[in-house]
């Protein structure tokens, strides 16, 4: 079993959903990066999203391409990420994925990103760009290294390409909640759960649901049908209002803490037990 399905075999036992935080590396700094890797750890993560900072981000809203932005202006280059991440490792009980663009990793070279990326502690590896045909031989090549190929899925997906997303998945399945591009959102769009049920028909992976998610509100909220809630600008936002270390640090653990669930709260497995037409709101 991977470092990922522990971790979620690890929360399901406990009864309690997962929660995936993104970080940009390198942004403030790499040494802020180590201490906010730390930090989210201790908040209770199931598992790290930590991003490598690209010049191009298109999935991304303005919060997070601010971020690449800082983090590039250090010139961050992947063996930096790949340092920061097997240093933080040792000190982190929760798995950590690294999320990029197909771009700065083909110019790293893809073979050697995931042999290097299993060597320095990475478990996971998510492409937001890489076209799900070209998932099944990389995804043969990661899992011989121990890492898991991360694909995502989105509400525009027809059946036939969800087929495929799932059938090359590895840890988890990252549900897209809306169309557009990252960042927060009042309200999670009735597309979210729909997308969630579609890919229980097709993989038995957890399903962790991104883009959107705002509030601790809305994260418990997407739990009730998802297998984790994935928060990303929310938390870059934060860092990028803490410019001080000690107090960037403090405020990221805290606001990571405000997204846990609450004891008590249904599990998705819970909740598909319960009124199939519960509202939802919108995500990541």
């Amino acid at each position: 079993m991977s470092a990922i399905a522990n971790a979620f075999a690890r929360v399901r036992r406990e009864g309690r959903g997962g929660f995936i935080p993104y970080i940009t590396a390198g942004d403030p700094d790499l040494a802020a990066t180590y201490d906010i890797l730390l930090a989210l750890g201790r908040a209770g993560a199931t598992v790290i999203e930590l991003g490598f900072p690209f010049s191009d981000p298109m999935a991304d809203g303005p919060v997070i391409q601010r971020a690449c932005a800082r983090a590039l202006k250090n010139r961050v280059t992947m063996r930096d990420v790949l340092a920061v991440a097997r240093e933080a490792k040792s000190k982190l009980a929760c798995p950590v994925v690294l999320f990029s663009y197909l771009n700065p990793v083909l110019q790293y070279g893809l073979e050697r990103m995931i042999t290097t990326a299993g060597e320095n502690g990475i478990s996971g590896l998510l492409l937001t760009d890489l076209p799900a045909d070209n998932a099944a031989r990389l995804g043969v090549f990661a899992r011989e290294h121990q890492v898991d190929l991360i694909t995502l899925a989105a509400p525009t997906c027809t059946d036939e390409r969800l087929k495929i997303v799932c059938a090359h998945a590895a840890g988890f399945i990252y549900a897209v909640s809306r169309t557009g591009v990252t960042g927060t959102r009042q309200q999670l769009s009735d597309d979210a759960r729909l997308l969630v049920g579609r890919i229980r028909r097709f993989s038995p992976l957890p399903v962790a649901l991104g883009f959107g998610v705002s509030t601790g509100q809305q994260a418990r909220e997407v739990l009730t049908f998802a297998d984790a809630v994935v928060v990303g600008s929310a938390i870059v936002q934060a860092i990028e209002a803490n410019p001080g270390r000690e107090g960037l640090v403090a405020a990221v653990e805290k606001l990571a803490r405000d997204f846990q669930p609450q004891s008590g709260s249904p599990t998705a497995d819970e909740a598909c037990s319960g009124d199939p037409g519960l509202a939802v709101k919108e995500t990541h």
